[in-house]
């Protein structure tokens, strides 16, 4: 969970007011952060900001935003005042598979002092170890603005080809020589595995900017105490996300004065202008709130309370603030209504309706399988039912059977429901090749399969071997064990799946009924997900067995 530290000096003048210590831990929990102290002698308070979809509260300057609107300093969305810089960013087509979007601005106007470069670093730290997913989901670069040629040139390159100077070194090295060597590179290496092309930054003079995702120039990727004209990168694998974390510290600097410039990004089919605005609007309707939160409140209550949590409202419409996307629904913003209300200010009502909770039948096998995997030695694994196409069957090498689609996702990665858990395994398998092998991992939860009109939902459980002797032989025996100890007896038939070795796959039965499959991973599959080692899987039907039994 994300901590983050400043002055207290520091977060008065970007408030604007004194502030005793006692209102900064009460204000923190308008944000749903814990306050964990203040140094009188540093003049450093910590704040840990568990609810990671707030990231623009991971810097001094989100959380001085929020407490002015709390406060009433301010109401509504803060304003990002971004003039045309002339700036372009140009996009590769070569950078499409491995690390498609970036997004830029400039700043400048205020001088960068040894304090202001910590709070930088540290809010390019937290969005990019939390919020970025360790630099694979998004990674941000900071430059010396002077150096620069314009426009930028984002593009991929073969790893032997460009040589420059990374970051705190002093000689020149290759990509391929800082993934091995440099310490930036081993750590962060596992992100650019499979591919025999790695993204490259450089102005249009042909210096090099940055190795994205993993280290910046020593000459231009360096800020200087004094420097009062940055340009700021992003890039990453999710459009939006690339979009928030440049928006989130865009908004930072322009609280603190800085004049931002916008950048236009080409891409082969578009231009982009970033910073970029998402212009996202939810419709708020009263008696939701009052069905959720028990509040009957007029229009000018409800307005002042959603100015106070940092929305704009007019006409029973709600406008999100560009530094934020984790608005889904209107519930969303009535949680923030509730939250700037006081909930120690609802008043109780008494308890009418007395029942007795309860699992469902099927919990105690559920509990049961996952209880034997774990003590097989497995590493249990819990992903969101949320996955994407790609994921579930261009990376498994089979056809769609039946997917029920997001009709207005919030991103392509979790833009369906899965159909099936053996990808989240392998997906899991493919970001921890770093990780020592063997690697036995399993996950139950919910799979979605569409048939004609209808959703069916059921309970699986899906394992996976890695290691260089994985075989069919070894995870039927894990297979065994599990069905043993679930009393279940089962028979192996022949069966063809594109996703195994033919030959080498079997579909499991119970009583007759098709409930599972087991075999060896077939090599295309893990040469597309970049796997050198062979996988050896099974996936099971639980509501089906459970049904049977």
């Amino acid at each position: 969970m994300p901590t983050i530290t400043f002055a207290l000096k520091d977060l008065e003048k970007l408030v604007g007011r004194k502030l005793k210590i006692e209102q900064v831990e009460e204000l923190s929990g308008y944000g749903k952060g814990d306050y964990e102290g203040y140094d009188n002698e540093t003049d450093e308070v910590k704040i840990d900001f568990g609810d990671t979809n707030l990231p623009y509260l991971w810097s001094v300057e989100g959380v001085a935003r929020l407490f002015k609107r709390v406060l009433g300093i301010e109401k509504g969305i803060a304003k990002l005042d971004s003039k045309k810089s002339g700036y372009q960013v140009k996009v590769d087509n070569s950078v499409g598979k491995i690390r498609p979007y970036i997004s830029a601005f400039v700043a400048e106007g205020k001088k960068i002092d040894d304090y202001l470069l910590k709070q930088l670093i540290q809010l390019q730290e937290k969005l990019c170890e939390n919020f970025g997913r360790k630099r694979q989901k998004v990674a941000i670069g900071i430059y010396s603005h002077k150096q620069i040629k314009f426009p930028v040139h984002y593009k991929a390159t073969d790893p032997e080809s460009i040589s420059f100077v990374p970051l705190e070194f002093k000689r020149e090295m290759t990509q391929a020589e800082i993934l091995e060597s440099h310490p930036k590179g081993k750590d962060y290496a596992w992100i650019l595995d499979g591919f025999s092309k790695y993204p490259i930054l450089v102005d249009d003079q042909g210096n090099v900017l940055s190795f994205p995702p993993i280290i910046n120039s020593n000459s231009t990727g360096k800020i200087e105490i004094g420097e009062d004209q940055i340009f700021f990168e992003a890039t990453g694998l999710d459009m939006d996300s690339v979009h928030l974390a440049t928006n989130i510290f865009a908004q930072a600097l322009s609280d603190r004065g800085f004049s931002i410039g916008s950048v236009e990004v080409q891409y082969a089919d578009k231009k982009i202008t970033t910073p970029f605005m998402f212009n996202e609007v939810v419709e708020l309707d009263k008696e939701r709130i009052k069905s959720v939160l028990g509040l009957e409140l007029k229009d000018s209550e409800i307005k002042k309370l959603v100015e106070n949590a940092g929305y704009n409202f007019a006409s029973g419409k709600v406008q999100i603030p560009h530094y934020r996307r984790d608005i889904l629904h209107q519930v969303d913003v009535i949680e923030d209504i509730g939250i700037m209300y006081g909930y120690d200010n609802i008043k109780e009502k008494p308890l009418v309706s007395y029942t007795v909770g309860g699992s469902l039948p099927i919990v105690a096998l559920i509990d049961k399988a996952r209880e034997v995997m774990v003590g097989l030695g497995c590493q249990e694994i819990m992903s969101p039912i949320l996955s994407n196409k790609f994921t579930l069957y261009n990376q498994m090498n089979i056809k769609d059977f039946g997917t029920v689609e997001i009709k207005a996702y919030m991103s392509e990665n979790y833009s369906v429901v899965r159909t099936w858990l053996i990808p989240i395994l392998f997906e899991c398998l493919s970001k921890n090749k770093h990780v020592e092998y063997p690697q036995k991992i399993f996950e139950q939860g919910l799979v979605t399969v569409r048939k004609d009109d209808e959703a069916i939902d059921h309970e699986r459980l899906a394992y996976a071997s890695a290691n260089e002797k994985a075989d069919y032989t070894e995870v039927k025996q894990v297979l065994d064990y599990l069905l043993r100890m679930l009393n279940v007896q089962y028979s192996i038939e022949e069966t063809e799946h594109d996703s195994f070795i033919a030959g080498r796959v079997g579909r499991v039965i119970v009583d007759g009924k098709k409930v599972g499959f087991i075999g060896e991973v077939a090599p295309v599959v893990l040469i597309k997900w970049g796997i050198e080692l062979p996988v050896a899987a099974f996936e099971i039907n639980l509501t089906e067995i459970f049904e049977v039994k």
